[in-house]
C-alpha cells in the first residue's frame, strides 16, 4: 500500500479551485454541527493558510447560492480539507450541506482566501478566543501549530451556550494532553441536563480573561464569534491597556474579508487620558476635574465622598449609582441588568466619564 501511495505524494500537485471537491466524510461536531472532510478527486493537495476560508457553491433550490466557510483543518495535512459548520433556524446553505452532502457528492469550491491568519513568529505567544462557530479558525491554527512541533504556547478559550456544543473539545484535549504548553479553558452559560459541569459558568468576562492568561499583555490575541462577543472581547482588552496593533478578529457576517482593504473598521470607543472630564455630585453639590480614564468611583474618593462599593470589578453591584447626565463607558461583569441600565443606572466601579456627568450621589 505505502509503495503505492508515495509515488502519487511525491509528485502530486495543488488543488486549484477549477476542480471540485469530492466528499468524503461526514461527522457530527455538537448539535447541529457538522464536520465535512473533501479530498481532490485527482488527488492533488491543499494548500492555504491556517484560519483562511473556503466558498462553496451550493445546488439549492432555486437556484445555487456561495456561502463562506473556515477550513477546520490544517494546512499541515494536505490530503484533505474541511469545513465545520453550525446550520441555525434560519440557514439556507448549511442546512442544505447537512441534509444533502454525503461520501461520494462533488462539489464547486472557490478560495481558499482571507487574511486571519497567525502572521507571527512560530514562538509568539497566542491567546485565542472564540465563541460558537468563531473556533473553527482556531482549530486550524492550533492544530497547524501542534504539528510543528515544540511547544507553542497556546491559551485556547472557548464559549458556548452548553458544554454540549464544545465543537472540537476531544481533539483538543487530545493535543494539549501531549502539549503542557497548549491551555484550554471553556466557558458555558447553561448545563446540560443530567450531567456535571465543573469550568466556568456564566459570560467571558475579564476576571475570567485575568485567570485563564495573566500574561494576556505578552500575547498576540485571535478573536472570533458573534460581534457582541467580539466587541466586548475589545472592551475588555482596551480598558486593560492592551495594545490592540496585537489584537485581530474575523466575523461571519458582511462580505469575506480578502485583503486589508476590505476588513471594516472598529468604532469602539478608546478613552484618552489626556481629555478633560468633569464630574458633578449633584447631592453633594462636588464638581471634580478628571479624565476620560478615572472611574467614577475614583473621582468620587478624591472628592472625599462615599459611595458604597465591593468588588471593584463590576461583578457585584454594590457601587450603583444614578446617572443624570451625561455619557460614561462602562464595561461590567454582569453587576448590573439591562433594566437598570435603561433607566439610568451605572457601576461607578468601571465607568469612565466621558465629558461632563452629572451623578446623584
Amino acid at each position: 500500500m505505502a509503495s503505492d501511495l508515495i509515488p502519487r505524494l511525491v509528485g502530486a500537485r495543488t488543488w486549484k479551485d477549477d476542480e471540485p471537491l469530492e466528499c468524503v466524510s461526514v461527522v457530527p461536531d455538537g448539535p447541529g454541527t457538522v464536520s465535512f472532510t473533501f479530498r481532490s478527486p485527482s488527488g492533488a493537495w491543499f494548500d492555504y493558510r491556517p484560519g483562511q476560508f473556503l466558498t462553496l457553491e451550493l445546488p439549492v433550490s432555486g437556484g445555487p447560492i456561495h456561502r463562506t466557510y473556515t477550513i477546520s483543518s490544517s494546512p499541515s495535512r494536505p490530503l484533505s480539507i474541511t469545513l465545520t459548520a453550525k446550520a441555525s433556524a434560519s440557514s439556507v446553505g448549511t442546512r442544505w450541506m447537512l441534509d444533502n452532502l454525503a461520501p461520494g457528492t462533488r462539489i464547486k469550491a472557490i478560495g481558499p482566501g482571507g487574511i486571519f491568519v497567525p502572521d507571527v513568529p512560530a514562538d509568539r505567544k497566542l491567546l485565542l478566543l472564540s465563541a460558537g462557530s468563531g473556533v473553527t479558525p482556531m482549530m486550524s491554527m492550533t492544530t497547524y501549530r501542534y504539528d510543528l512541533g515544540g511547544k507553542p504556547d497556546i491559551c485556547f478559550v472557548q464559549c458556548a451556550k452548553r458544554p454540549s456544543e464544545l465543537v472540537f473539545r476531544r481533539q483538543l484535549e487530545a493535543m494539549a494532553r501531549r502539549v503542557p504548553t497548549i491551555t484550554l479553558h471553556y466557558v458555558v452559560t447553561q448545563d446540560d441536563p443530567y450531567d456535571a459541569w465543573t469550568g466556568y459558568r456564566g459570560t467571558f468576562n475579564q476576571l475570567m480573561l485575568g485567570l485563564m492568561a495573566p500574561d494576556y499583555l505578552e500575547r498576540e490575541v485571535y478573536c472570533c464569534g458573534p460581534e457582541p462577543f467580539m466587541q466586548t472581547v475589545r472592551e475588555m482588552l482596551i480598558g486593560f491597556g492592551f495594545d490592540m496593533d496585537h489584537y485581530h478578529q474575523e466575523a461571519f457576517t458582511g462580505p469575506p474579508v480578502l485583503t486589508p482593504a476590505d476588513a471594516p473598521e472598529l468604532d469602539d470607543v478608546v478613552p484618552d487620558a489626556e481629555a478633560a472630564s468633569e464630574v458633578i455630585f449633584t447631592l453633594s453639590g462636588r464638581s471634580v476635574p478628571c479624565t476620560e480614564t478615572d472611574t467614577i468611583l475614583a473621582v468620587s474618593r478624591t472628592a472625599g465622598l462615599n459611595i458604597p462599593s465591593g468588588c471593584n470589578f463590576g461583578v457585584c453591584g454594590t457601587c450603583k449609582t444614578r446617572k443624570l447626565s451625561g455619557e460614561v463607558h462602562m464595561v461590567h461583569n454582569g453587576g448590573i441588568s439591562e433594566e437598570d441600565i435603561a433607566a439610568g443606572y451605572i457601576l461607578a466601579c468601571c465607568s469612565l466619564p466621558m465629558g461632563r456627568v452629572e451623578i446623584e450621589a
